[in-house]
Order: structure tokens, then sequence, then C-alpha cells
């Protein structure tokens, strides 16, 4: 047995860890592999011996086979700057934000822009959080999860629906639990606009985040917790647990989102906000449990998610400047 630990690259968030490991444990000639997301290294256990570019080759050309542009080196390889990305990004997130702020005008929908957030704007945030943040924190739960399914029984999806079912009712009724705590302690219009305020800097840097301009933080939960949902006998009790406990992942969307159902000081409008919210998600990790995760590797993601950045951070900043105004700090830049 020889163990052997290389450089792997784009190695991005637990649902990189957990796509690859699947991948190479199913190969004959590996016993076992490990990745590293802070060191960005693979480790990996084998029964023969290889030189090292020869296993490097097929170790790169295996993940390149399930559609995972991971590159498997010996040297670190520094990861190119796309800074020109954001310049195609700007244009496309002014459009989307140009589009939001006129249906909102218009009267068509409310997104809550700018005032007390509704329904709508948790389902457009959920949109958004479920291609960063979201992905990168339930999607390792969610590949883990179908992973050992079809390791078991491919045909049974139950467990994935009842996963899924555990995690809109835990949001829908946990939100409402949030808008009577916020009922209970009387939040007054000043300390409610000061939650709004807090959810819109956590909207703007998370913003940030996806743009680039601050450095992405690679959010990881101790491999531990994957270990123990692939021992983990899949019935009906676990999958529910599971999706109910992702309520409580460090997710920032999730949190600012969770503050707003806090401000709305109703069980009602909590339970719709983190319910919507949830919603937005849903057609991303669905598309993750049933096998397409391949989107986060394509070309296209890393424009998709500075675009996405872009809107967050305008939406962000419009919260914080109507709020802003709304407690007298500023005069009322818009009349929306």
């Amino acid at each position: 047995m020889r163990n052997y630990t290389f450089h792997i690259s784009d190695t991005h968030c637990d649902s990189c860890k957990i796509s690859i490991e699947d991948i190479l444990n199913k190969q004959d000639f590996i016993k076992s592999s490990n990745v590293n997301l802070k060191s960005e290294t693979l480790s990996v256990e084998t029964e023969d011996d290889y030189r090292d570019y020869e296993l490097i080759n097929k170790l790169t050309e295996i993940l390149k086979s399930h559609n995972r542009k991971n590159i498997v080196s010996i040297e670190k390889i520094v990861e190119k700057n796309n800074n020109g990305e954001i310049w195609k990004a700007l244009p496309i997130g002014a459009i989307f934000l140009a589009l939001f702020f006129i249906l909102q005008k218009s009267g068509i929908l409310n997104f809550g822009i700018g005032g007390q957030t509704t329904p709508t704007t948790g389902f457009l945030i959920g949109l958004i959080a479920s291609v960063s943040s979201c992905l990168a924190i339930v999607g390792g739960l969610v590949l883990s999860l179908s992973a050992q399914i079809t390791e078991d029984d491919s045909k049974n999806k139950k467990p994935i629906y009842l996963f899924h079912f555990g995690r809109l009712a835990s949001f829908a009724i946990l939100g409402g639990v949030l808008g009577l705590l916020g009922k209970g302690i009387g939040i007054n219009y000043i300390f409610s606009s000061a939650l709004g305020l807090l959810a819109s800097v956590i909207m703007i840097g998370l913003g940030l985040n996806l743009t680039g301009v601050l450095r992405r933080s690679k959010i990881t939960l101790p491999s531990g917790i994957f270990s123990f949902f692939r021992k983990a006998e899949h019935q009906t009790f676990t999958p529910l647990v599971l999706g109910a406990g992702t309520f409580f992942l460090p997710c920032g969307f999730t949190q600012s989102m969770q503050v707003a159902a806090l401000s709305s000081g109703s069980f009602i409008t909590g339970s719709l906000i983190m319910l919507s919210f949830s919603l937005g998600t849903l057609p991303v990790l669905s598309l993750l449990s049933f096998g397409s995760s391949s989107f986060s590797n394509s070309k296209q993601a890393p424009l998709f998610f500075k675009s996405a950045g872009v809107v967050v951070i305008g939406l962000g900043l419009f919260a914080l400047l109507s709020g802003l105004a709304g407690l007298g700090v500023i005069d009322p830049l818009f009349n929306i």
C-alpha cells in the first residue's frame, strides 16, 4: 500500500470535496482518497506503485471524464485572476437591477426592495444563494446523501424527496417562530430598521464575495459530518432531520433572511419569507440531488457568479440607503 499527496485545483467547497472523493473512491485501483480544502491537496492510497506523473495524469483524466475541471499536480497551480469578468458582469447585473426596480415601481410585483422584506424578495435571494453559499454548504450534504443512496439503491429517490420536504417544512415553521419571537420581544420601528440594515450589510458582503472583490472564503463543515451522513440509514426519519437541520447551517444569505423574518413580527410573514427563500434554492439543489452538478465547473460559472454578485450588491446598497433614509439619517435618494 502506498500513499500519494498532490495539489489539486478548483476545490472551492464541501460539494467539491464530496464529489471528487466519491468519483475517485469508486476506482478499483484506489483504496481511499481525501481532499483537504484548506491546503488544496489530494491524498490517495493505492495498492500499486505509480510514478508521480503517471498517477497525476490518470487522476486528472478520471475527473475530466466526470465533467470536473480539477487539475492534479505536484506543484500548486496559481489560479488566474479573472478580474476581466467583472467588466462583463457589471452591465449584466445592472440590467437585472433595472428590471427589478422597473417592475417594483410599476406595481406589477412587489420585491420589497427599500422597504419591508417580502416573500418575493426571499425567493429572489434564494435563487442567488442556491448557486453560491448555499451550494457550498448545503450542496455538500445533498451530494453526500445522494451518493450514498445511489450506492445503496439508485432507484430509491424517496430519501431525497424527504430531505427537501424536511428543509421546506423547517424553513416555513422556524421562520414563523422567528416572526413570533420578533413580536414577543416587541420590536419597534427603530429596532426593526436596525435589523434591516444588518441584513443589507450582510448582503453587500456576500455580493462582494461573489464578485471576487473580497477574497472568497472557503466555508467548510467538519468532514466527520459527511462521514456520518454516508453511514446513516436512509429511512424516513434521517433525511427529514437532515433537511430540517439545514436551517441552522452558517449560510450568510439564510442568516439575512432569518433577520428579516425576525423583524417581521408576524408568524405568517416570517414563515412565508423563509419558505419562499427555501423554494428559491430548491431548483438548483434538486438538480444537484439528481446528479446535475456540472454548472459550478462550467466556463460560464465565473461570469454568472459575478453577475449575481453585482445584483446582490445593488439590492443590498439600495436596502441600506433606504433604511438609513427611513431612520432620517440621510435624505431619500429614490422614491420607489
